[in-house]
């Protein structure tokens, strides 16, 4: 698979099939991934692989607490800004809406919604969860280098046929990680990535996620 191919079939994966991940399949990924870019060679990200027991024991730990709702959350970060507004706002909105379109829950089927956002603290299925991690101290210049370490883990696993979902959702249960996960006390949860089998029959798995077109985003000078 060229990278073009591995850019363009990447996409959130939120229901896996039940097929376990290959470790040496993972290490191969991440060997690879550290010959990701960051400034000057900090290299500031950090994680930690789940599957089996332990990632059973770190879902029936969030189980447990969802039903507390938000008395539950303990995140260590806005995963979005308080003033989120215009395209972005409204591109965050178009996507849960298409999500949700797709499984064919209407929106005043709040009950239907929230059980299936649960599926987030369930991995949507997967097999191995990775939990990512950083120095506190580390400014946005290193969490965007997580960024396109993160990118480039992806690209890698559908290289080796594999899928995933890059979920910060996992933040506002930082409590129950760390309870679950020896994460450092100076340090601060990022996000986790789901990685396994897609099963990419289901709508779930095929609803269109369109994007800005570039000139939306880009300008052009001296060209």
């Amino acid at each position: 698979m060229n990278v073009s191919d591995a850019v363009a079939s990447r996409r959130s994966i939120r229901a896996f099939l039940d097929q376990p991940v290959d470790r040496a399949v993972l290490t191969r990924v991440l060997e690879r991934a550290q010959r990701s870019p960051s400034g000057g060679n900090t290299q500031p990200w950090n994680a930690v692989l789940l599957t089996g027991a332990p990632l059973q024991t770190l879902l029936g730990k969030v189980a447990d607490v969802i039903p507390q709702g938000l008395a539950a959350y303990s995140p260590e970060y806005n995963i979005y800004p308080p003033e989120l507004d215009g395209a972005y706002q409204e591109r965050r909105f178009g996507v849960g809406e298409a999500m949700y379109a797709a499984l064919d829950i209407p929106r005043e089927d709040k009950a239907s919604r929230m059980q299936w956002f649960a599926r987030n603290f369930q991995a949507f299925g997967a097999p191995v969860l990775m939990l990512v991690h950083t120095p506190r101290y580390m400014g946005p210049p290193q969490w965007s280098d997580m960024g396109m370490w993160l990118q480039t883990v992806m690209l890698l696993l559908r290289e080796e046929g594999l899928d995933s979902c890059a979920q910060e959702a996992w933040a506002v249960y930082t409590k129950q990680i760390r309870e679950c996960v020896d994460i450092p006390d100076d340090h601060i949860f990022f996000c986790g990535l789901a990685i396994g089998h897609g099963d990419r029959s289901l709508p779930i798995n095929q609803f269109p996620v369109p994007r800005a077109p570039l000139d939306e985003v880009v300008r052009w000078e001296g060209f």
